[in-house]
């Protein structure tokens, strides 16, 4: 049977107000010895806390939504970038003492019926358009940060990486090395967002080194391997003076490398390819990729950290924060003499 904190006062001889009060660390009124026997006693029976009871107590639950769009059928932890920012968030959480609950989100109305139905202390949004997320409403007293957003509700501020001086980075080391007719491969960015702005920063290079670029070398594909190979593997026949590719995902870039290699094509003597993130596996790939590097598990503490510190001092974060990238060179990129 499960053990109470009834039981633990009864051994103790002592209230329940006192065993609770030993529980909590609310001991100055408590005599060492008598901290030392109830907590023997813990140790002894294996009491462990009920954390339903405490969040009732306490009015908090301490658990902290990690909220991704999904269908029915999509694996959230697919994405190495999704597997990066997991792992950071729940490091950074437990390190303070709350859960995280990762949640998919098959319509964005859902947002605020799943931070009321887990009463969550708060939520982190990651993977939303803007626009969604400029909608939302009703969340109540919890509080949002948003990974990668570039969102205006003043009900969500968060973090990011500096998405169009990443894009002017990959197009400004892609050009110092001679190259001109530079595909750009990623996700629509009709709206404002995290790949316009590294679409921004990548026409920007052009526009300061006076060199035009064609809006054909643009390719729209879904940010996975499975896409990132189907446009690989037409990449020659579609863009036959393309000498390079700047994918936007290091996951995309990948992909394009294996198709292009299928196609019969070498990377990068035929093709020279760099990405953005700087996953760990871009650094086991042959050749390996040369990319972008944003520091995933830094972005993943700062919202952590973020949101924490607005829910125990009862605020919200005002600006959000930007961190910095910068180019990680390897193997997949050649200079044209």
């Amino acid at each position: 049977m499960r053990v109470t904190l009834k039981d633990i006062a009864e051994e103790a001889g002592v209230s329940l107000m006192t065993v609770s009060n030993v529980m909590n660390g609310k001991s100055a009124r408590v005599s060492p010895q008598t901290i030392e026997r109830v907590q023997r006693i813990v140790a002894e029976r294996g009491y462990v806390p009920n954390a339903s009871a405490r969040s009732l107590a306490a009015k908090t639950s301490r658990v902290i939504g990690l909220l991704v769009p999904a269908a029915d059928d999509d694996n959230l932890l697919v994405s190495p970038h999704n597997v990066a920012i997991v792992g950071a968030l729940e490091r950074q959480l437990r390190k303070r003492g709350y859960h995280l609950l990762l949640r998919g989100i098959a319509n964005p109305a859902e947002v605020s019926e799943a931070v009321r139905a887990w009463n969550l202390d708060g939520a982190i949004l990651l993977g939303f358009l803007d626009e969604e997320i400029d909608q939302l409403a009703g969340l109540g007293t919890a509080h949002v940060v948003a990974i990668d957003s570039y969102a205006g509700n003043p009900l969500t501020t968060g973090v990011h990486s500096d998405d169009e001086n990443g894009g002017w980075l990959a197009a400004r080391y892609l050009l110092d090395r001679g190259h001109r007719r530079i595909v750009f491969a990623g996700p629509s960015f009709e709206r404002p967002g995290v790949v316009r702005k590294r679409f921004d920063g990548f026409r920007r290079a052009f526009a300061e080194s006076a060199l035009e670029w064609e809006e054909s070398l643009v390719v729209t594909s879904t940010t996975t391997y499975e896409s990132g190979l189907e446009v690989g593997r037409g990449l020659r026949a579609r863009h036959p003076g393309a000498t390079a590719v700047f994918a936007t995902a290091d996951i995309l870039a990948i992909g394009i490398m294996e198709g292009v290699a299928e196609s019969g094509a070498r990377i990068p003597a035929d093709l020279s390819v760099i990405g953005f993130d700087n996953l760990d596996i871009g650094a086991f790939v042959t050749p390996k990729l040369t990319t972008i590097a944003q520091d995933i598990t830094h972005k993943a503490t700062v919202a952590a950290t973020m949101l924490l510190d607005a829910i125990e001092q009862d605020g919200h974060p005002t600006e959000p924060v930007v961190l910095d990238v910068r180019v990680v060179e390897r193997a997949s990129v050649a200079t044209l003499s």
